[in-house]
């Protein structure tokens, strides 16, 4: 009897993919925004959302510490905002991270193609023009002008050498 070597193969994949952890969003793309806004997400970051089952929610927002936009699957943003409730519901903190992580948040869907809308406060945010950068961080990925992301990679490279940082012990690979 002929083995299905082909088959074999992409059943050990789908069997390391089921046990394997959280896809993540790796290196950085470049793609073009075109004059409505839209922007097509990454082959790579759509592969990894689908390997996720979650091939089309995403939660759009801007993020509070650069000139970026950050892009959180919805399953990611929920466990996110699951940490918020155990603030206490009427402290100061709740409600600053409260409206930090939902005041300018927006849900999407990607189209057929893969395409998203930016909504205009965001792209305004960030100082997108024509040329936009996805850069991966692993859970997520952020959208950037393409000099502020190379001098943000740049910035963080320089940032991990001078401090020596190292994963925490314990760390597996």
């Amino acid at each position: 009897m002929r083995r299905n070597v082909c088959s074999e193969a992409y059943q050990r994949r789908d069997e390391r993919a089921a046990t394997a952890p959280m896809s993540q969003f790796l290196g950085t793309h470049r793609n073009r925004l075109d004059a409505k806004g839209r922007v097509s997400v990454p082959a790579a970051f759509r592969a990894a959302l689908r390997r996720e089952g979650d091939s089309q929610g995403l939660i759009l927002r801007p993020s509070h510490k650069h000139r970026c936009i950050e892009v959180w699957p919805a399953p990611v943003f929920e466990a996110l905002a699951t940490r918020l409730q155990g603030l206490d519901l009427f402290s100061d903190t709740h409600d600053d991270m409260a409206a930090a992580l939902y005041a300018d948040a927006w849900p999407l869907e990607a189209d057929k193609e893969g395409r998203i809308l930016l909504p205009e406060p965001l792209v305004e945010h960030a100082g997108l023009r024509d040329s936009v950068v996805f850069m991966g961080l692993g859970r997520t990925f952020q959208i950037w002008e393409p000099e502020a992301a190379d001098r943000r990679r740049a910035e963080a490279r320089e940032r991990a050498r001078i401090g020596g940082l190292t994963l925490p012990a314990g760390a597996s690979a």
